[in-house]
């Protein structure tokens, strides 16, 4: 699907069936005709810029695939991909650190489109206690870290729930990016293997409520959180759309006191 290559009613055609949407609910949903939908996807019309990108926001198709299909019809890619040290997005490089220290004494993240770590605040160590050298060595994958044996795993103590929720989200995102690197990781990630845990009464539901806690065996105790995922609103380059900031809140009293006094101990 990334090839540019190929012409451009193939890209539009594979994405809106990958909306599984049919010729008639694109139609509808951009206000043109069916007729002339069909010719763009079959090569016998050619589409406008303003007619791709028109089609790519009822898609919700990703900044660098829009890249893509603009390629495809033979027009210039009109969405930066700049680096994060870019003097360009110097203010949104310290928005993310302003956030990320502003949430302190709790944990935070931020992350590329790949789960790979950008940025991390102070409070992050209780996530770094015990994991093997390589899974905490730059490049650091966040996803890889939280399912690998040699990781948080062994201390997680919901941890098939945990799993099946970062899977879930994972999966997601290959629906709406088709990406293949991610597609590679959730093959890896679902071959961990599963640690045995006892059975927790009561709790055979958590997967199903409105979010699933994390609780994690730390040196300060158990630590139980619930985590929220910060996306830039109106972003017009590719790498900041495809930044996340993820977000770690003390799900009890208790979590939030140890969290404090491991800040304090740290100044």
């Amino acid at each position: 699907m990334n090839s540019a290559a190929r012409p451009i009613g193939d890209h539009l055609r594979e994405w809106r069936q990958r909306r599984r949407l049919s010729q008639l609910d694109l139609a509808s949903e951009a206000d043109i005709s069916t007729r002339h939908l069909s010719f763009v996807e079959t090569g016998r019309a050619a589409p406008s810029r303003e007619m791709i990108l028109h089609l790519a926001e009822q898609l919700d198709i990703p900044l660098r695939e829009r890249n893509v299909l603009l390629v495809a019809a033979g027009f210039a890619p009109i969405f930066p991909e700049r680096r994060l040290d870019d003097p360009a997005i110097a203010a949104a490089r310290r928005a993310i650190d302003i956030v990320l220290a502003g949430h302190e004494p709790y944990p935070a993240v931020a992350i590329d489109r790949h789960w790979t770590l950008v940025a991390a605040n102070n409070a992050i160590g209780p996530f770094l206690e015990g994991c093997d050298e390589a899974l905490v060595t730059a490049p650091i994958n966040v996803l890889r870290l939280g399912l690998h044996p040699g990781g948080l795993a062994p201390r997680i103590e919901n941890f098939a729930e945990w799993r099946a929720h970062l899977l879930a989200r994972l999966r997601r995102q290959i629906e709406i990016t088709a990406d293949p690197v991610l597609e590679e990781l959730n093959r890896e990630a679902s071959a961990y293997p599963v640690p045995l845990a006892p059975p927790r009464p009561g709790r055979g539901q958590e997967a199903h409520e409105l979010f699933v806690p994390l609780r994690l065996k730390t040196a300060a105790g158990t630590l139980s959180f619930v985590s929220t995922t910060t996306v830039f609103g109106t972003p017009i380059d590719v790498t900041l759309a495809e930044l996340a900031i993820e977000a770690f809140l003390p799900a009890d009293a208790a979590t939030g006191d140890a969290l404090r006094r491991l800040a304090e101990d740290a100044a």
